[in-house]
């Protein structure tokens, strides 16, 4: 026999609409779903399995009067929006489970109706072991990132029904190591940190940071502002908040010789970095520091694309193209920086230097000064809300197009503090901002102690749409750091202490071929330095050395 629940009843969502709404014709009628009714059949029901066969599956049966679509909230955490009035669901919490599902209708003008009925089924599957392997246990958080280094991280090929010989792999490609780290449209893939957590009742969730923006299949790029089409591309996308994840069998054709047989579903739609449009994936191998992934497109069913992440960072071996030593300053002399090398940068600049930056900056020593081998700019509050600092720059004393340069620094600490090495196009009086173009090799805010950003500001990259990339660097404020960028002709990498986190295609369309002279600061507050902690005093940036080879 069927365990079967029928349900028929109904619950209204009001909303409140104004009188002028009624003779707005462009409407029409705004109709409240109605006579809701729903039907829910656990599948494998029979004498021997009151609730089900151990799969967790249950379809559900709906309709309503006057509905256009329905939104249904499974119980778990999981929602789905469909058009037809049937869904089969799968509970994956293992043992026997009683689940309220919520049906909203959605009517005219986006009023709902809804229809709450229980669901009681027994699901036998469980994966502890993955669930393990991906979050570090009960309790733990682990996160993971694209194994950039390897070949195939990305990668495309047919699905079962496409090819029944080649549905295995990825052979219609394969991404190379590194492959996108210098593609400005494709670079952001590598910022992802994709991070799951266990708790106590052995709840699986996920979040994704991708730093602001997502890597879309071109088919698929409407989803985050983009044409549909066309190439691959970076577009700014929010992946914030906490995803559920459920483990389920995997419904593929793979055996186990090429997959665990476990899928992962993701709540809200998330996704894995790549954004295909699908929220379940396949895990083909899963250890303590390798994950592989499978996922088909949701758009294209001919297609099942892979992916390899790892629990190190990826990190790309790094070899400079510039070795000649064109200018140094090691700090050696005692008092103001050497005037040779270095002017100033003095007040308070139009609307906070074009930042809403709070600090006045000054070339008093209390602000800047070379001591014991050491330059030392210094943020200091001055009143209640005034702050003193300092900014140098070798604009007309050394400019250069392309070369690798080096600073080796410690950070100040404290919330508001901005400290930035960078560099700005010379021709910046002709050339307005973003114009000129701005290479940032090194930017750090007291408000988010660890990260490091790299960025390049250019005409439609300005402000908080640069270019950037991050890495972390737990000791930036405890021990000195090698803050770098190698600027040729074809790419623009950054670096720390030598390894690479961000990278950027330069081209001749980019302001990037042209002398830039550079610039050491600390700012306080504005645009990214943000709320200034009511009990800072005073912080220093410390250089060591500053190199550029050519």
């Amino acid at each position: 026999m069927k365990n079967y629940i029928k349900a028929i009843g109904l619950i209204f969502t009001l909303a409140f609409f104004v009188s002028c709404q009624e003779e707005d014709a462009t409407i029409g009628d705004i109709i409240a779903p109605s006579n809701i009714q729903v039907d829910t059949e656990v599948i494998g029901v029979d004498a021997d399995n009151p609730n089900g066969d151990g799969s967790g599956l249950v379809k559900f049966t709906f309709s309503a009067d006057n509905s256009l679509s329905y939104n249904i909230q499974f119980g778990d955490g999981i929602s789905q929006v469909v058009n037809s009035g049937e869904v089969t669901h799968r509970y994956t919490s293992a043992g026997l489970n009683t689940y309220t599902a919520v049906v909203n209708a959605v009517g005219t003008g986006g009023i709902t109706s809804n229809l709450a009925v229980e669901v009681t089924v027994f699901s036998s599957f469980d994966d502890p072991e993955a669930k393990d392997l991906l979050s570090g246990g009960v309790g733990n958080s682990r996160t993971w990132y694209w194994a950039a280094a390897l070949p195939a991280h990305l990668g495309v090929g047919p699905t079962f029904q496409q090819d029944p010989n080649q549905f295995t792999f990825p052979a219609y490609y394969t991404a190379q190591p590194f492959e996108k780290a210098g593609d400005a449209q494709s670079s952001c893939i590598y910022e992802d940190e994709l991070t799951f957590s266990l708790n106590a009742n052995g709840q699986l969730t996920y979040q994704l940071d991708n730093n602001g923006q997502t890597y879309f299949n071109g088919a698929h790029s409407a989803a985050g502002g983009g044409t549909g089409s066309g190439d691959d591309v970076c577009l700014d996308f929010d992946t914030s908040g906490t995803s559920i994840v459920s483990l389920a069998p995997s419904s593929s054709e793979l055996t186990e010789v090429d997959s665990r047989r476990t899928d992962m579903i993701f709540s809200d739609n998330n996704f894995m970095g790549y954004y295909v449009g699908s929220s379940t994936y396949e895990i083909l191998e899963l250890t303590d520091t390798t994950l592989r992934v499978r996922v088909e497109d949701a758009l294209n069913s001919a297609l099942a694309w892979y992916h390899i992440f790892s629990t190190s960072p990826p990190t790309e071996d790094f070899t400079s193209n510039y070795n000649d030593l064109v200018f140094e300053d090691n700090f050696d002399t005692n008092g103001a920086p050497n005037p040779t090398n270095w002017t100033y940068d003095l007040g308070g600049g139009v609307n906070g230097w074009g930042n809403g930056e709070a600090q006045m900056y000054t070339n008093n020593a209390e602000n800047v000064v070379v001591d014991n081998g050491f330059l030392k700019i210094t943020a200091k509050r001055t009143g209640a809300n005034s702050y003193t600092s300092s900014r140098i720059k070798s604009e007309n004393l050394f400019e250069f197009t392309y070369g690798r340069v080096e600073v080796r620094a410690k950070l100040p600490t404290g919330g508001g503090t901005w400290p930035a090495i960078w560099m700005l196009g010379q021709d910046y009086a002709t050339n307005t901002w973003p114009g000129c173009g701005e290479i940032d090799i090194m930017e750090h805010v007291g408000n988010d102690q660890n990260k490091i950003h790299g960025t390049l500001h250019f005409p439609g990259n300005s402000g908080g749409n640069g270019v950037s990339g991050s890495t972390i660097i737990p000791t930036a404020s405890t021990e000195f750091h090698n803050y770098s960028v190698e600027w040729t002709p074809d790419v623009i990498k950054f670096l720390v202490d030598d390894t690479v986190y961000h990278s950027f295609a330069n081209t001749t369309a980019t302001p990037f071929n042209s002398d830039f002279f550079m610039i050491l600061n600390v700012a306080m507050g504005g645009n990214f330095g943000g709320n200034i902690d009511p009990a800072f005093t005073e912080s220093t940036l410390v250089i060591d050395y500053v190199r550029v080879y050519q």
